[in-house]
């Protein structure tokens, strides 16, 4: 989401915030894999931006609810929690 912000890496600010978002975020990537697998953690990483993303995408810049993306974001929430509580 900050990618938007940042305008081509023109802005100083909204780029370093990003940029140091996502340091922070793989580095807890780095150490969730200490506990899980590595396809479990990298699938929850990426689906939690994913339904991060077009949530705040929604929010911020009025994109659409149409129920098919509503209910793709849902079986995305709905693959992430599966994939966590099976223990894989």
């Amino acid at each position: 989401m900050g990618l938007k912000f940042t305008e081509g890496f023109t802005r100083i600010g909204p780029s370093f915030a990003t940029l140091t978002l996502m340091a922070v975020s793989i580095f807890i990537l780095s150490l969730s894999v200490k506990t899980l697998p590595i396809g479990t953690a990298y699938a929850v990483w990426t689906g939690i931006g994913a339904v991060g993303t077009a949530i705040l995408g929604i929010y911020l810049f009025d994109e659409s609810t149409a129920l098919i993306r509503l209910g793709s974001i849902a079986l995305i929430i709905i693959g992430i929690t599966g994939l966590r509580v099976s223990g894989s």
